[in-house]
């Protein structure tokens, strides 16, 4: 497992896929009685597939991102191609609309969250990033002259630019003093020098040091990176914000499934109601294939709102 870290750490795979894949490969092996993978083969990946799909009942990204995990194992670490897996029973892939609040749930969900969580959950709807896109943005990310922010190393590893509300500009220059005020603090304390990603950290050695690269929204505490050990102050975790989206959305009396998620489909649907044009959408989103964008107008290219019932209709 150590090796399979390794591997993954030089691919330069981020910490949330390292820990699913390491999950699903010691699962792989407890389910076949803890036999060395190299023992196993594609038969035993097939079996482990298939009883996910039909006894685990598990979603179709789920078994995705299990046969990715061990695909891995054997190619990258061990330097086996398996047979292509023509047996794997498929989980079936619902195709699932997404949810949407109208424009008056989002403003009264905002309203009741404190203040910075709302600040985060409003630049998530204002600018359709993801929650991890908003989470990572560094204090050079955000453009204020330009009004613009920079999501950079988004889903497929590409940057992309998306407007800077202006709206919320006192809120993000309170949160940047914010951070760097808290920089301040951990350099006195002999910390303050951030993660960097891939190899800046060794050919910029002083970049994690400097307040550009600080994380517009710091963790309250510094923590442990699991990666190398190293004592540093990481970005807020994901989990308040869901909680605190919950929570608003229960006093909110909102009778939908809520997460943060949801924001950035309400900020695709809403734009494309307010006739921007789908492509232009398309590249806020980041999406690389345009039917992916097109989901968000939900029938033939319009939205079931614009169509006319028929019983409307009768006179």
């Amino acid at each position: 497992m150590d090796e399979v870290r390794g591997k993954l750490r030089a691919n330069h795979y981020s910490i949330r896929t390292e820990t699913a894949y390491v999950g699903w490969i010691l699962r792989f092996i407890r389910a076949n009685q803890l036999r060395h993978p190299r023992e196993m083969g594609g038969p035993e990946v097939e079996t482990f597939l298939t009883h996910l799909a039909v006894r685990g009942n598990v979603a179709a990204s789920t078994q995705n991102q299990a046969l990715s995990a061990l695909l891995f194992l054997y190619r990258k670490v061990l330097g086996v191609d398996l047979p292509w897996m023509e047996n794997v029973v498929r989980a079936k892939r619902p195709r699932r609309l997404p949810t949407v609040l109208s424009a008056g749930e989002v403003r009264v969900l905002l309203e009741l969250m404190p203040a910075r969580p709302r600040l985060l959950a409003s630049l998530l709807y204002g600018t359709g990033m993801r929650l991890m896109e908003g989470l990572r943005l560094r204090v050079k990310d955000v453009d204020f002259a330009r009004r613009e922010i920079m999501v950079r190393d988004g889903k497929g590893g590409k940057d992309r630019r998306t407007m800077l509300p202006a709206s919320l500009e006192p809120g993000l220059r309170e949160a940047l003093a914010h951070a760097l005020r808290l920089h301040a603090a951990d350099l006195a304390d002999g910390h303050g020098r951030v993660w960097l990603p891939h190899a800046l950290a060794r050919k910029y050695p002083n970049a994690a040091a400097e307040p550009a690269w600080q994380y517009l929204f710091p963790a309250d505490a510094l923590s442990v990176d699991p990666r190398d050990g190293t004592t540093r102050r990481h970005h807020v975790g994901e989990e308040a914000l869901s909680r605190h989206i919950k929570q608003a959305t229960l006093r909110a009396r909102i009778g939908k499934p809520v997460s943060a998620h949801t924001l950035r489909h309400s900020f695709a649907t809403h734009l494309l109601e307010s006739g921007y044009d789908i492509r232009t959408v398309q590249a806020l989103l980041g999406h690389k294939d345009l039917a992916t964008t097109q989901i968000y107008t939900h029938v033939l290219g319009r939205g079931a709102g614009a169509v006319r019932s028929p019983l409307d209709a009768t006179p």
